[in-house]
């Protein structure tokens, strides 16, 4: 498999373009010099140098100029490094990252998006590996304090450990950082509400409790009476029913779970009994084209719900212009004072709606270019940023200014800037720490993550408005209403890998099942839009011969003989 092909025709950029879609302009080279250690340096200094990122994330997860200058200050002067991000303007991470690999001349470190294995980076990032453009960093994280962690029995996920970092086929060797890795197994961490919201004042006007809505086939009923109703946005112009998520046109199945084969996962393999089957080898699709296609012909769901740009979407959410968005979560500043609340959550193929977690899982993950000179000090800068003192610096800033050490030695928010976050968002996030959603620290910092025991609180904040039963957010009252800590103790706790983590055993790096995996998720959506029922399913026909010449049949039996060997699979 090549860049090339992974991308398909017409798509890889060219070196040139790739670097002027960088966020300003050219990607810094890396800064390779570094001075000697200054005589009344700190203990942890690391070297006088700058250290560049680039982001293949989009603009908003990136963080790009995000850090204040107060901090970016602190940091210089406590580690002798200058951190400094850039990221690549492109409507698919995915293709900016092939893109921006395969033109090379790359930064001190990379940052991707990285769920699992089974995400469309992995295939990318591990060739690159193979080919030796990143360095292997394992000696430098086994001596960090906190990466050291990862080479800890059990610290780690399984697909984390053995697909994504200490493969076997990798002689010892890593490449690929994994983050966000929960300290401990199945951690709540922040309790976070996702799914599709409805708008609480059209809610209560209907007379419904939206936490009864768990099939489809109640939304499509909901959806019609919002129309009936003849609701108004803010600027009082006639509102949509079902809008598309917070964050743009995207197919996420929250909205009709129960028309998409598929578990918490999220990879449209599951069982029928013992048997293993893709979603192709069902009727699943079609019931859900049928469905969508009603859903748009009828004026009930946005025409651009699967293509609008996140910012036209979080406007439509902030103007109230949608009665349901299809997802959006309790932290959006778009929620308001409980302007927006929960609906569902929908039932998934198998009846079921309870919460199902990993036993650990990890979100995006970085990596050093080969071509990136003393190595050693971009993982050491790392290690420092998710330690103590650099986490606690990127989630609550700067102590006496942005935080109060309380009597438990944890740090306490300044009240004031509290409130500034929950009123005046855009205003708060000035300052540049987590806490008030600046991500510029995601890309080395977030991981081992126990905000419960590290700061003693769940999520930034909540120690403050605990103490003011006034000033509880809608964040809180979110979860208190979703009856989430209910929901958490009756979870199902799996540890075990994702069906495409698996496809490298089965195909090697071929390519050819991964590439009609991906293509069935955009065809469907070509689906829903076709001009005629029977072009719908001419597409649909089509995608699934594509997978089953690719093996896609052959794969399900595979998924089942790793079962029979013992194998815990995460559908």
């Amino acid at each position: 498999m090549n860049f090339k092909k992974l991308l398909g025709a017409g798509v890889l950029f060219s070196s040139a373009l790739a670097l002027a879609a960088c966020g300003g302009s050219e990607i810094a080279e890396s800064s390779n010099e570094t001075a000697e250690k200054p005589t009344d340096a700190p203990e942890i200094w690391i070297a006088d140098r700058t250290i560049t990122g680039l982001v293949f994330q989009s603009a908003g997860d990136a963080g790009v100029d995000s850090m204040s200058p107060e901090i970016a200050a602190y940091i210089k002067e406590r580690t002798g490094i200058t951190l400094e991000l850039q990221t690549v303007t492109s409507e698919d991470s995915t293709q900016a990252l092939a893109a921006g690999l395969a033109a090379g001349d790359l930064p001190d470190f990379v940052a991707f998006y990285l769920n699992h294995s089974g995400r469309p980076e992995f295939p990318i990032l591990l060739q690159a590996s193979n080919q030796g453009m990143f360095h292997d960093i394992a000696p430098y994280l086994q001596e960090g304090e906190t990466y050291g962690k990862y080479y800890e029995e059990g610290y780690l996920p399984r697909d984390t450990k053995e697909n994504i970092m200490m493969r076997e086929d990798q002689d010892g060797a890593t490449y690929l950082v994994h983050m966000a890795i929960d300290e401990e197994a199945a951690d709540p961490g922040m309790k976070t509400v996702g799914g599709p919201y409805i708008r609480a004042d059209i809610a209560d006007e209907l007379g419904i409790d939206p936490l009864e809505i768990d099939t489809s086939e109640e939304v499509e009923q909901l959806l019609k009476d919002i129309k009936a109703a003849g609701f108004t946005d803010d600027n009082g112009a006639p509102i949509t029913p079902l809008g598309p998520t917070v964050w743009g046109g995207s197919e996420r199945p929250f909205i009709y779970n129960d028309l998409v084969w598929q578990g918490e996962g999220g990879e449209k393999f599951w069982k029928d009994g013992k048997e293993v089957k893709h979603e192709s080898m069902t009727d699943f699709a079609e019931q859900r084209v049928a469905h969508v296609r009603e859903l748009l012909a009828e004026g009930l769901m946005h025409p651009e719900f699967y293509t609008m740009e996140e910012t036209r979407a979080s406007e439509g959410v902030t103007n109230k212009s949608f009665a349901i968005v299809a997802d959006m979560y309790n932290y959006r500043p778009e929620i308001g004072d409980m302007d927006y609340i929960p609906l569902g959550p929908i039932n998934r193929v198998d009846g079921n709606n309870h919460m199902v977690m990993p036993y650990k899982s990890g979100y995006a993950g970085w990596a050093v270019p080969s071509t990136t000179e003393n190595p050693d000090e971009v993982v050491e800068f790392a290690d420092w940023l998710a330690s103590e003192e650099g986490k606690t610096l990127y989630m609550y800033g700067l102590e006496g200014e942005h935080y109060d050490i309380g009597e438990d030695g944890k740090p306490v928010p300044k009240e004031e800037i509290v409130k500034l976050k929950d009123e005046q968002p855009d205003e708060a996030n000035k300052m540049g720490f987590r806490g008030v959603r600046a991500w510029w620290g995601e890309h080395l910092a977030w991981t081992n993550m126990n905000n419960l025991d590290h700061f003693g609180e769940a999520s930034w904040g909540d120690k403050v408005r605990e103490t003011d039963g006034d000033s509880q957010t809608a964040a809180q009252q979110i979860i208190e209403m979703y009856k989430w800590d209910e929901r958490y103790e009756n979870k199902e706790v799996i540890d075990g890998l994702y069906p495409r983590a698996y496809l490298f055993e089965f195909e090697g790096d071929a390519g050819d099942l991964n590439a009609a995996l991906d293509r069935w998720e955009e065809d469907i959506v070509k689906a829903y839009y076709a001009s005629t029922e029977k072009e719908a399913q001419a597409i649909l026909d089509a995608a699934r011969q594509e997978l089953v010449d690719a093996g896609v049949e052959e794969f399900s039996d595979f998924l089942e003989e790793k079962e029979a060997e013992g194998d815990v699979i995460f559908y």
